[in-house]
Order: structure tokens, then C-alpha cells, then sequence
């Protein structure tokens, strides 16, 4: 059979979409939240089914085509797209289903994580996610997952209680402790590697509301500020979540005019105690310094949970670098009061993500999230328009990851990372690559899956 007879059978069968270069939808099914990102697959399918999914996977094998794999679209190094092969673009599928008895929700690898939010809310429960809520399930979940219920809940790879799996073969399979427990341990963590994960279900906590909100200093006190933080967040209880960050304050609510565009250190906290006690929780860091400002008070956490989603909007030009950090030391407080004030716009920045509370006591070869032992997890991240970024904003991306890495743990949350190279992505699991690797060769030993940081078999 040739490959127009082959490509009008995948075409014909699938209940999903199927779509070409000359398609009049073509150009916006191809983009990617990245505009850097700009390549030309052949073919792009969004199934609606696994039934849809099986039928690309093995067309895109008997083919020789490459293939990628689309959640949310957001990977910064473009891994849900490519030039002249197949995307198995997931947006179709969003199906969910909550188990209020069993404290889980059950979702397609569609959705995103405002779609799980959604679902969950109503039942006052919610599981681990990342902190944009446009950002899809799969890609952020495979990967790691970090985000505002780290510290309280885990990582989304410690809330994955089983996933629904279309391998390299076409045959579909489940992944959990029971079954395929070797996969189950490398998707929780190893990435798109391993085949394409059509549904996840999600362990789920019990949270009505949450006590959140930023709290934004001068630049001047940066390195007090970054100190006392450090110390705060190491003795916090498990239930207060932490994120530092160098911003471009953003013209508008809740931030007074005063501060409006203005180049400032900060933090966002999340507190999933009782709300009553959510006040005393946070005072030590909202009463340091003094901020110049704080807005800190109750909320519903899809709220908390969508509070990035203005300064994270698709089309624009991203470039990110990013490591691992023991602690907050000397050295790394110091390359951060060097260059996060040269923050060059309301869209760039630098998150310094806490990973310690109940994310840390799970032990590094639980799953293939090795650095359990690295307290923090930080991206610096420019993001304009136009591409003068690779211009104007690359540079202080580089020289800012440059002075800090020495002083970093080794390697980095590979959702953070760029397209780096086979050592980098070694460096980022550690003593667990050699299993990914071997789980590798038995589950997808030509490799089909490798848009991705990858894990060669």
C-alpha cells in the first residue's frame, strides 16, 4: 500500500479530525504555544477516542513518520509539533469523571488543568497541578509536576494512580502498581517516552478553599528578603506552599498604580489548612520587611490556580533555562539579587518553585523523579511578542542560568528545560536513567516516541 493509499484509510476511519498541509484550518492547527516554535508537520490528528489514537500510532510506525504527541501544546522546546511527520494532537479528548467515594478524578489526556479544576471543584476536592490553568494535564503530569500543592499534596507524579497507555505497538495497556508497574514508575516522571497516555486518573484532596496570594517587596531588599524566605519555607508546615519570584509588576488589579510596571522581588503563597488559620500562617513572611505590597485572603484554588494565566498567553516568543537548587545558599542568593531585576518585561520572569514538605518523602526511586533531595526548582524565563527576543532577552536568560548553575544541584525539572542534549537529560534523573532506559528498550525499543527530552533505548 502506498503512503496516499495508507493516508486515505487513516482518514477515512477515524471518528477524530484529520488534517493536511492545504487544509484551511492547517496553519492554526499546526502552532504551538511557542512562537519560536514555527515547523510544518504532514499530517496533524486529533482523536476523539483510543480507538483514533491506536490508528495514528501505528500509522505513524508503518510509515516511518515522526511523531509527536500534543496535550496542552505548551512545551517550550516544541516537542508537540515537528517538520514532516504525524501530531497526535490531543485537545479533543476532555473527557472527566470524579469519585467523590474513591477521591479521584478520572481524565482524558486532553484536558487541561482548568478543565480538571472545573471538575473537581464542585466536590471541594482537588489534586496537584502546575500553576497555569491553560497548561495541559499530560505533558506537565509525565514530566513531574510542580506547582502551588507541592509542599501539601506531592508532585502530579505522586497523585497518578493509574493511566491508560497506547504504546509504540498499537496495543493498548493500563499502568499502575498492579499492572505494568515498571511503566506505571517511568511515566511518573520519564515524559512522553513511553507512548501516549490517553487517560490519567488523579488522586484527589480534600480542599473547599485556600489562603493565597502574593507578596511584593522592593528590589533593595532582595537578598534579606530571599534569606529570611529560604528559612520561612524549610519550617513552614506541609500545608504552606511557596513560590519566589522577580517580576515586572503587571498594570492592573490587584497591584496599585504606584507599583504598576515596576521591577520587583516577590512571593505567592499558598495555604490548604483552615482558612481561619491561614493568617497566622503566612504573617512571619507577610509582615518581613515591610512588602510594599501583599494581597493574601481566601479563595476558591481554580482561582489561585489561574491567577499566571494573563502573563503566560500563547504566541509569543519563549526562552527558558532552569535547574535544580539544593538550597537557597550565598551564592544563589546572590546571582538572583544580580540579574532577576533585570526582568525584562510584565511577561518574563524567574519562579523559584519549593519542593520540599510531602513532595521530598517520597523516596527518589519511588518513580523517575529523582531530585527529592533538592529543596527548590528554578526557570528563568523571557517571553515577548516579537523575535527580537533572541535579540534582547536570550543573553540575560543565558547569563543568568550561567551564574547560578555552578551553584545549582546538576540537572533541572525537564518541563523547564530547552531541546539541551542527551547529557543534560541524563544529569536531570540521575541514578534513575538507567532503569528509564531499560524500561525504554522493552516498552518502545525503536523509538518511535522521541519528540521529547529523550530517553534513548
Amino acid at each position: 500500500m502506498t503512503l496516499a493509499q495508507s493516508t486515505e484509510t487513516l482518514a477515512a476511519g477515524l471518528r477524530g479530525d484529520f488534517i493536511q498541509a492545504g487544509d484551511p484550518e492547517y496553519d492554526s492547527a499546526r502552532a504551538v504555544h511557542n512562537a519560536m516554535i514555527d515547523r510544518r508537520p504532514r499530517f496533524i490528528v486529533r482523536p476523539v477516542d483510543t480507538a483514533d489514537v491506536i490508528a495514528a500510532v501505528n500509522f505513524a510506525r508503518e510509515e516511518g513518520l515522526i511523531l509527536s504527541v500534543r496535550g496542552g501544546g505548551h512545551s517550550v522546546p516544541g516537542f508537540g509539533t515537528n517538520d514532516g511527520g504525524i501530531v497526535i494532537d490531543l485537545k479533543r479528548m476532555k473527557g472527566t469523571r470524579v469519585d467523590p467515594q474513591k477521591r479521584t478524578v478520572t481524565a482524558q489526556g486532553g484536558c487541561t488543568w482548568g478543565d480538571v479544576n472545573h471538575a473537581t471543584e464542585p466536590f471541594g476536592l482537588h489534586t496537584p497541578g502546575g500553576v497555569v490553568s491553560t497548561t495541559g494535564i499530560g505533558g506537565l503530569g509525565l514530566g513531574g509536576g510542580i506547582g502551588h500543592l507541592t509542599r501539601p499534596f506531592g508532585l502530579v507524579v505522586d497523585n497518578i494512580v493509574s493511566a491508560d497507555v497506547v504504546l509504540a505497538d498499537g496495543t493498548s495497556v493500563v499502568a499502575n502498581e498492579n499492572e505494568n508497574p515498571d511503566l506505571y514508575w517511568a511515566l511518573r516522571g520519564g515524559g512522553g517516552n513511553f507512548g501516549v497516555v490517553t487517560s490519567f486518573e488523579l488522586r484527589l484532596h480534600e480542599l473547599p478553599a485556600v489562603y493565597a496570594g502574593p507578596i511584593v517587596w522592593p528590589l533593595e531588599k532582595t537578598a534579606e528578603v530571599m534569606k529570611f524566605y529560604a528559612e520561612f519555607i524549610d519550617n513552614a508546615p506541609d500545608e504552606l506552599n511557596g513560590i519566589f519570584a522577580f517580576l515586572v509588576v503587571p498594570p492592573g488589579d490587584p497591584f496599585p498604580e504606584e507599583l504598576h510596571n515596576k521591577n520587583m522581588c516577590a512571593a505567592v503563597l499558598c495555604y490548604t489548612g483552615p482558612i481561619d488559620q491561614g493568617e497566622m500562617a503566612v504573617r512571619p513572611l507577610a509582615e518581613f520587611g515591610p512588602p510594599a505590597f501583599k494581597h493574601l485572603g481566601p479563595m476558591p484554588f481554580p482561582a489561585l490556580q489561574s491567577i499566571f494565566d494573563p502573563i503566560a498567553p500563547p504566541g509569543q516568543f519563549n526562552y527558558w533555562k532552569a535547574d535544580f537548587v539544593s538550597d537557597l545558599t550565598a551564592p544563589i542568593i546572590e546571582g538572583h539579587a544580580k540579574f532577576g531585576p533585570g526582568t525584562p518585561n510584565i511577561f518574563s520572569g524567574v519562579h523559584i518553585f519549593a519542593t520540599s514538605g510531602a513532595a521530598a518523602r517520597v523516596p527518589k526511586d519511588a518513580t523517575a523523579w529523582s531530585y527529592r533531595d533538592a529543596k527548590f526548582s528554578h526557570v528563568i524565563h523571557a517571553q515577548e511578542w516579537d523575535a527580537s527576543i533572541e535579540e534582547r532577552h536570550k543573553k540575560w536568560v543565558a547569563d543568568y542560568w550561567n551564574a547560578l548553575h555552578p551553584h545549582a544541584a546538576g540537572g533541572a525539572y525537564v518541563n523547564f528545560m530547552m531541546d539541551e542534549g542527551e547529557d543534560r537529560i541524563a544529569a536531570s534523573y540521575r541514578d534513575n536513567y538507567p532503569r528509564l532506559k531499560e524500561t525504554k528498550r522493552r516498552y518502545d525499543p525503536a523509538n518511535l516516541f522521541r519528540v521529547n527530552q529523550n530517553i534513548k533505548p
